[in-house]
């Protein structure tokens, strides 16, 4: 869970006194906006190490165009059904960002990996902003049976984009042995010798980079491949805790080299994953909605907005406590204005 300036802990301390006095019942509230991922397992929630409980969300309006004019008093916050009083709300327009933008280099990605290159390099160009202090840093990895770390975090936009010109298709032993007998390395069927380990390089990728990244900064993953995990020993589940645990959203593009007719996108492992830490998944058909997915999660990570509150249920039991963020404003809610955000968190736990 990411920190809070010196100043925001005053101002925290001090709404929370006041809220003692004012916590907000809990009455008949209409049917709350769908938000991106319901918590009905415990794989769908945020770990906090403090008694503030800190949640990030986007609003969108019915034209899923992001809405970045919202108040505190627009909003409405539940945890296990119970209002919470609201400590802090703002917009999390300038808190630093810390990425690691993963590229699957298995050969069934071969015919659109030059268009996933060109689209991360504009991306680094628009969202990457290099501070001398607070600035953004972001991470490139490639990935088949063992993760690659191309160019580790940086703001260097330049070397940014030089480690993605460094990724390149892994070749199979299959395929190594073609190329050097001087036929086609890359034949139009997969080799069934490849391997590509999505969960292990992403595991790899929070634990040893993200995490490891400035404190107090969002942290985000932006994944490319097409989902088909035949390597990992780690399991798909294990990476959505670790990566909730550590406050790591996912945002999976999901595509795959249409000359692979035998190649396999998985977009319910990429759902599944995206939606569970609070991001997005995207599934392109071809260059220029590529480029739109990236310009998408450039505006979420832009949109967002900060709500913390001290939980009036104060046990420190380690139990899973539902949260729930509503629109309140009639006027938002009669222009079926969304929140997106994630489902709940585990309480502190008495040592």
């Amino acid at each position: 869970m990411f920190t809070l300036d010196r100043t925001k802990i005053s101002r925290l301390v001090a709404a929370g006194l006041l809220a003692l006095g004012s916590l907000i019942t809990n009455g008949q509230s209409p049917p709350p906006p769908a938000s991106r991922s319901t918590p009905t397992d415990e794989a769908d929630v945020i770990r906090v190490d403090t008694n503030l409980v800190n949640t990030l969300f986007t609003a969108i309006d019915k034209d899923r165009h992001f809405i970045t004019t919202l108040a505190a008093g627009d909003v409405r916050i539940f945890e296990n059904n119970v209002a919470q009083p609201i400590s802090l709300f703002e917009r999390e327009t300038d808190r630093p960002l810390t990425l690691a933008i993963m590229v699957d280099t298995s050969e069934s990605q071969r015919g659109v990996l030059a268009d996933e290159k060109s689209a991360a390099r504009a991306f680094v160009d628009s969202v990457i902003r290099p501070r001398e202090t607070n600035g953004d840093r972001a991470a490139i990895v490639s990935f088949t049976g063992d993760p690659k770390i191309e160019q580790g975090l940086t703001s260097d936009q330049e070397q940014l984009k030089k480690g993605i010109e460094r990724v390149r298709i892994e070749l199979s032993p299959e395929n190594q042995r073609r190329l050097a007998n001087g036929d086609d390395p890359l034949p139009k069927e997969v080799d069934p010798s490849g391997y590509t380990g999505i969960w292990d390089a992403m595991w790899m990728a929070i634990d040893d980079i993200l995490s490891k990244g400035p404190a107090g900064t969002r942290r985000a993953i932006i994944l490319l491949s097409d989902g088909d995990d035949t390597s990992s020993t780690i399991k798909k589940q294990d990476v959505i805790d670790l990566a909730v645990k550590s406050d790591v959203v996912i945002y999976a593009i999901g595509i795959r080299d249409r000359e692979f007719p035998e190649g396999k996108l998985d977009s319910g492992a990429l759902k599944k994953i995206s939606d569970r830490t609070g991001g997005r998944a995207f599934f392109p058909q071809n260059k220029a909605e590529l480029e739109l997915a990236f310009s998408q999660i450039n505006n979420e990570l832009r949109s967002q907005y900060l709500i913390a509150y001290s939980p009036t249920n104060a046990n420190r039991d380690g139990a899973y406590r539902q949260v729930r963020i509503e629109v309140i404003n009639p006027e938002l809610r009669k222009n079926k204005v969304q929140l997106l955000y994630r489902g709940g968190y585990y309480a502190r736990k008495s040592q």
